[in-house]
């Protein structure tokens, strides 16, 4: 009869992953490419709502019209879950690097397919349509974009870097996004507002073609991670979990197993992108719509907030590699939480200095968020379930922080309550701030289910001894558990009259 035992072998310096710095520079490169491109479109979509709702819903009210645009923004994060789902067990059956490069397919052609598509005024009811359809295209591939880019550059990154390097991820973000309002700005500027609002909001969306295109070839380029080579390893060895025939964890399973990871994740997701969408998507229509502030002065002055976002991103990530990550989420939630009204009375003020002074203050604690959401989200999952899991999860969360522009609109339309976008981020701080208190510390840990990964030998040998202190640590801690355990046992056979 064969024992059940499982031999197990020290950990040495074999089994710790070495980063190669090329891969990894290509790896960043080309996840934070299509991560951009992503919020490419969204950064125009934002800065050309106003313009949508004229050409796809004319002879409305205007807050009509601006709110059923935003409405369209929104409701593609209906179809995300099933993006996320669909791509997430893809990724863990076939890898990571096949879903991203079909994902950035998807949403190329979708995006360029919005510049496409005729006026309320030449096809009726069809071009709203249409539209919908193409951002629903759009959301399912997004589905899988953003959690498959955040487990790419996090399965590559070492363990002591993953912080600085996971930040490149949302540097795309907000590059891609600023590119977007910039290219609206310029080509509004060149061409005038009449000749704009005619034809010239589609050129935006063409270049998504061409963006798209050098992402597929970066992906293609591109190695599967060192984690999910090393859980395929473990497959072909015999350890058939997780993989064979796709993923064999539910989700029920998951959400029994990791319910802990989930409920942080989801807090996370819909504290950083709540204010994400309130500042980068609402905040333009706000400024011109209910505060009646000139379009293009509003846009240049958010565009001049993201610029600075994008020096201050990395240094979250570097500095969230050596304090961890749960400070900067606590700490960011407070600060929204306290800062909010102010924020808002100075954007309500009408003086430009000011406006720009409160919209800093949003954008700083922004920054507070998305500098770790990459580097911490799938450090929660482990390898065989990660992308499903993840993807499940964040592609929720996004559904509810995905509502926030239109929902901001239809509140401060209702009430005529121009605070109410600040109250609403001060009920997001307060699940921030819950999440941050309960939440694992991730930084500087190997990810679960993967061997420590470093970026040189030296580094390897530094993370081995810590690892072994580590284990003599977990050693010393069951030991007193033990001897515990065998005091209370004794005191109860002291109590019994006949067990010795």
């Amino acid at each position: 009869m064969k024992s059940g035992k499982k031999k197990v072998s020290p950990i040495g310096l074999n089994d710790i992953t070495i980063v190669d710095d090329a891969k990894m520079r290509k790896a960043i490169t080309a996840a934070a490419l299509g991560n951009a491109m992503e919020w490419f479109d969204f950064g125009v979509y934002g800065f050309v709502a106003y313009v949508l709702g004229k050409v796809f819903f004319p002879g409305a009210d205007p807050s009509v019209q601006m709110i059923a645009a935003l409405a369209t923004f929104s409701v593609p994060f209906l179809i995300r879950p099933l993006g996320g789902l669909f791509f997430g067990a893809l990724g863990d059956k076939y890898g990571r690097q096949k879903v991203l490069a079909a994902t950035i397919v998807i949403m190329s052609l979708s995006t360029t397919a919005i510049g496409l598509i005729p006026s309320y005024d030449s096809i009726g009811i069809w071009a709203p349509i249409l539209l919908l359809l193409a951002k629903m295209a759009q959301g399912f591939s997004v589905g899988g974009e953003y959690t498959g880019a955040s487990i790419f550059v996090a399965e590559y990154a070492p363990d002591r870097k993953r912080g600085f390097l996971g930040s490149w991820l949302d540097f795309g973000s907000i590059a891609g996004f600023v590119l977007g309002a910039g290219i609206v700005v310029m080509i509004s500027a060149v061409i005038g507002e009449d000749q704009f609002q005619a034809w010239g909001w589609r050129l935006p969306f063409f270049l998504a073609l061409p963006l798209g295109m050098l992402g597929l070839y970066l992906r293609n380029a591109l190695e599967e991670t060192p984690a999910f080579q090393q859980h395929v390893e473990k497959l072909e060895q015999g350890d058939r979990e997780g993989l064979s025939g796709g993923p064999k964890v539910s989700f029920k399973e998951v959400a029994t197993k990791h319910w802990r990871s989930l409920i942080t994740c989801i807090g996370i997701v819909v504290a950083t992108n709540v204010t994400y969408y309130m500042l980068l998507t609402y905040m333009p229509s706000y400024l011109s719509h209910n505060l009646h502030y000139s379009e293009n002065r509003g846009v240049l002055i958010i565009i001049a907030i993201m610029v600075g976002m994008l020096f201050v991103q990395p240094l979250i990530g570097f500095i969230s590699d050596k304090i961890g990550r749960r400070p900067f989420i606590i700490v960011g939630s407070i600060a929204l939480f306290l800062l909010a009204i102010p924020a808002f009375m100075l954007i309500i003020s009408g003086k430009i200095g000011l406006i720009f002074a409160g919209l800093l203050i949003l954008a700083v604690v922004l920054n507070f968020f998305i500098g770790v959401m990459a580097s911490t989200l799938p450090a929660m999952f482990p390898t065989h379930i990660r992308y499903s899991a993840l993807a499940g999860a964040f592609n929720v969360s996004v559904l509810i922080a995905g509502l926030t522009p239109t929902l901001a609109a239809w509140l401060v339309e209702t009430t005529n309550n121009l605070y109410m976008p600040a109250y609403y981020l001060m009920v997001v701080a307060a699940i921030g701030l819950a999440t941050g208190l309960t939440m694992k510390e991730t930084a500087n840990k190997p990810l679960r289910g993967a061997a420590p990964a470093a970026s040189n030998i030296e580094e390897a040998k530094e993370l081995l001894e810590d690892l072994h202190d580590n284990i003599e640590q977990k050693i010393e801690d069951i030991d007193a558990q033990i001897a515990e355990l065998e005091a209370k046992r004794k005191e109860l056979v002291q109590q019994h009259p006949r067990i010795d």
